[in-house]
Order: C-alpha cells, then structure tokens, then sequence
C-alpha cells in the first residue's frame, strides 16, 4: 500500500494549523455543552431522561435529536467526553467538508435506525455519534492513504480499538443498537466521501520523467551486448632446461 505525504509548503501549513485549532473548538463547545446538560439536569432534577429514544414508540422519536445529549450519570459522560473529543476533532480537522455532513447523519440516522431495530427501553448518550464519528475517520484513513490520515487511523485503532466490542449485545444495560448503528453508518459514509477533502500530496521530479536513461540500451537504439569476458592466458608451461 503506497502512502502519500503530504504537501508541506507555508500556505498549506497555516491552513492546517487554522484548521485544528477551530475543530479543537467545536469539539470543545460540543462536550462543553453535554456537561452543561447533565449539570442543569441534575442540579434543578428536571429528569431529561424521560427525552431519551425509546425503539417503537411514536412519542419516544424524540429522542432521536435528544437522545445523544442525555446522558445516566458523571460515568456514562466522562466514558464518552475523552473520545469525542478526539473523534470531532479528527473529523472536522482531516475531512472538513464531510465531517460537516457525516456529523448530521450519524447523529439523526444512529438514532433512527436505532429507533426500529432498539429493545423497548429507554437509550440515551452521545455513544453512537461516538462510534459513528470514530469509525468514520478510521475507514477513511484507510480509503485515503495519505500520511496524515493513515497516522490518525493507526491511533484511533491503538486508542479505541477494543471499542468493537461495544457493537455487540454483551452488556444487558449497554446501548449496543446505538453502537451499531453509529458504526455502520461510519463505515458507509467513509466510503461515499472517500474523495473529499483530499489533500495536496508532495510529488517528486521522477514521478513524471518517462525518458529512458542513456545507460539503458532503448535510448541508443543499439542491441545491448554484455562486455566480454578476458579470455584468461594460461601461465606458460614451465621449461626444462638441460645444463
């Protein structure tokens, strides 16, 4: 698999750095917002939950625009606050254009999809946006194989790898529907804009040279013949002289 680096001139550097700090923000006000959720929630006991998604209920769809800002207890927040961070930022920084419409889709179409295939209970957090947003990026550093991507992919597996397991129903009071379907619509959505926000790659001089070396026998037009070998003498017999 062939790797890309790419482009390091001065306008593309500022542009990236600009970037980054900006999707450091929205992710920052995203989480920033959730904590202030759980805290309004739990210090005037106004029981959002009751907002949360429940699969099969018509005044439960709600919670398919609710849902992933609810959260049950400073645990559940905390276990999800760290990786979305990471994975908004990584989004917004790597793929700009799509992130801004993956964003959306995973976190209505999670909730829907979720809203049919989900037990009868109540499901809330902001995990299948999580799962969704991380495998997103995965795949798409993967699909893309640039440095830069490729990198980021290689930490979201070494950081949140064991995460898969969270897809599958081996927890009675974990939210696995939401997981999988975050994650699938990732999987999906990395592909379908798997050729946006590409970056400039650095190029190299021989990349474009087709002309042939002189040293190679196409150039001259000539039949190349190997030297030939120095036909070895062999060492005079020695004389017999008689005195």
């Amino acid at each position: 698999m062939a790797v890309r680096v790419p482009a390091q001139d001065a306008e593309s550097v500022r542009k990236a750095k600009a970037s980054f700090r900006l999707a450091v923000k929205l992710a920052v006000w995203l989480v920033a917002l959730l904590w202030a959720i759980f805290l309004l929630d739990y210090v005037f006991d106004l029981q959002l939950g009751r907002f949360g998604l429940r699969p099969g209920s018509t005044s439960g769809l709600i919670g398919i625009i609710t849902a992933p800002l609810l959260h049950d207890g400073i645990g559940h927040l905390f276990n999800n606050s760290i990786p979305l961070l990471v994975a908004v930022t990584a989004a917004l920084y790597l793929y700009p254009t799509a992130a801004l419409r993956a964003i959306p889709v995973i976190w209505l179409g999670s909730g829907l999809l979720g809203w049919f295939i989900g037990r009868p209970n109540i499901h809330i957090g902001a995990s299948g946006l999580l799962y969704g947003l991380l495998t997103f990026v995965f795949i798409s550093g993967a699909l893309r194989r640039d440095l830069r991507s490729v990198s980021v992919s290689l930490l979201i597996s070494f950081l949140y790898g064991t995460m898969i397991w969270g897809v599958f129903p081996i927890r009675p009071n974990m939210s696995w529907e939401l997981h999988l379907c975050g994650a699938v619509l990732g999987l999906l959505l990395a592909w379908i804009y798997r050729n946006s926000d590409r970056v400039p790659v650095k190029t190299y001089s021989w990349e474009y040279d087709d002309s042939v070396p002189e040293w190679y026998p196409e150039s001259t037009g000539k039949e190349f013949e190997l030297p030939a070998e120095k036909r070895k003498t062999p060492p005079d017999s020695p004389v017999n002289r008689s005195e």
